[in-house]
């Protein structure tokens, strides 16, 4: 009966704790925010009531359970006393004698410790049971993304190709992108921009597969890259994410990410093309320093040339950059596009970019707009006929430095 009671509270508790430990969390990240805006109080509330929710359920199991022990000793006390008094009537009876009776009474105390360890595995099993749900939950999703039986031939080089195409997310009523088509040639830079929510990382991320397309197709080397492996498709590509990714380790392994086979001239040579060398000698032990935990030693663009190092290190045939120019100063940044355009000749590069001097010489720029492609050409091209492009080149630079 008290497990009938406490069960469903023990796998309520579970999801209490995570509730109280998200809050706290949430807290101490934000921690720097919260004091700018002195929301202490609202915090400290809000983690009370969190607190409350969890604490309350604990001290009805804690009370349910302690009723456990004296239940359980006044079973055993009490079976034993009926033992040693029916036992006693039986030997005066000249029934049994008093070795059997020690004997049963052996048996009977273990049967009831046996019993004692069993509310003890009442006690863990609602825990695990919920814990279990989840664990269950992850290694039973199937993956959207799958390989085909065997890769299908590419019939071209570092091509890229967008052939009328419309995606939207799961569950989502309204794509993201509708009709996109482009082709960007071996060795060409295409740039994409738009304004924020356009579906431009989205855009990006279907070269990859990190999402399936819609409608239509996305063609690498001539490939649809659903008809690619994986590990294939994504070997041929160096990706710089709009967030700079470090691991924890030297500044080393993280350039040689995709590569750990390369060597410290090739590392230091993709660092000085992503202008980090310079800063990387400085550290205390230049490229086998440190890096600590999601790179917190070192500075946001620092992160991004270190991530475009990455990159540059394993040499692809596609280079896909997502706003990764974006923490850079004007200065580093032209170094760094200069230097990519030296060492990648032949590769293929696709930006996406917020500053329109990032882009201004791609060879072919994409404006998107609410997730439709509503210009495609070169920078001058688009001045002339592309309201929404000339908006944001105006909003950044002067006509005289636009040249109109």
């Amino acid at each position: 009966m008290l497990m009938v009671f406490v069960m469903p509270k023990f796998k309520i508790m579970q999801k209490l704790v995570d509730g109280l430990n998200g809050v706290s969390r949430e807290h101490l990240t934000g921690l720097r925010v919260v004091r700018a805006y002195n929301a202490e109080e609202y915090q400290e509330n809000k983690f009370g009531a969190a607190n409350d929710k969890i604490t309350k359920t604990q001290l009805f199991t804690g009370r349910m359970m302690a009723l456990m022990s004296p239940v359980m000793m006044l079973i055993m006390n009490g079976v034993s006393l009926g033992i040693y008094w029916l036992g006693a009537a039986l030997v005066n009876k000249e029934v049994v004698d008093l070795s059997t009776i020690m004997q049963f009474m052996m048996l009977a105390s273990q049967i009831i410790m046996s019993f004692m360890m069993v509310m003890m595995m009442f006690v863990l099993l609602p825990r695990a049971q919920v814990a279990a749900t989840r664990i269950n939950a992850v290694l039973d999703t199937k993956p959207s993304i799958t390989d085909p039986e065997s890769d299908a031939p590419r019939t071209e080089t570092g091509t890229v190709e967008f052939k009328n195409v419309t995606f939207a997310y799961p569950d989502s009523d309204l794509p993201v992108l509708k009709n996109i088509s482009f082709k960007a040639e071996k060795g060409q830079t295409v740039a994409f921009i738009g304004s924020t929510g356009s579906g431009k990382s989205t855009l990006i991320n279907l070269v990859p597969r990190f999402f399936d397309v819609t409608e239509g197709q996305v063609l690498i080397d001539g490939a649809d890259v659903r008809e690619i492996k994986q590990s294939t498709l994504r070997s041929i590509i160096g990706y710089v994410p709009q967030k700079g990714v470090l691991f924890t380790g030297t500044v080393k392994e993280n350039i040689a990410f995709g590569k750990p086979d390369l060597s410290d001239e090739e590392v230091i040579a993709a660092a000085k093309v992503a202008e980090a060398d310079e800063f990387v000698r400085e550290m205390e032990q230049g490229y086998n320093s440190e890096i600590s935990q999601g790179g917190k030693n070192v500075s946001g663009g620092q992160k991004q040339r270190l991530s475009i190092a990455r990159a540059v290190a394993v040499k692809p045939e596609i280079f896909i950059f997502d706003d990764s120019f974006s923490a850079l100063d004007y200065k580093t940044d032209k170094k760094v596009r200069e230097n990519l355009k030296a060492a990648s000749e032949g590769a293929t590069k696709l930006i996406v970019a917020q500053r329109i001097g990032t882009i201004m010489d791609a060879d072919c720029i994409v404006v998107l707009d609410s997730g439709e492609a509503v210009g495609i050409g070169t920078h001058k091209q688009l001045l002339q006929t592309c309201p929404v492009y000339r908006e944001i080149a105006l909003s950044q630079l002067s006509e005289e430095e636009l040249g109109l």
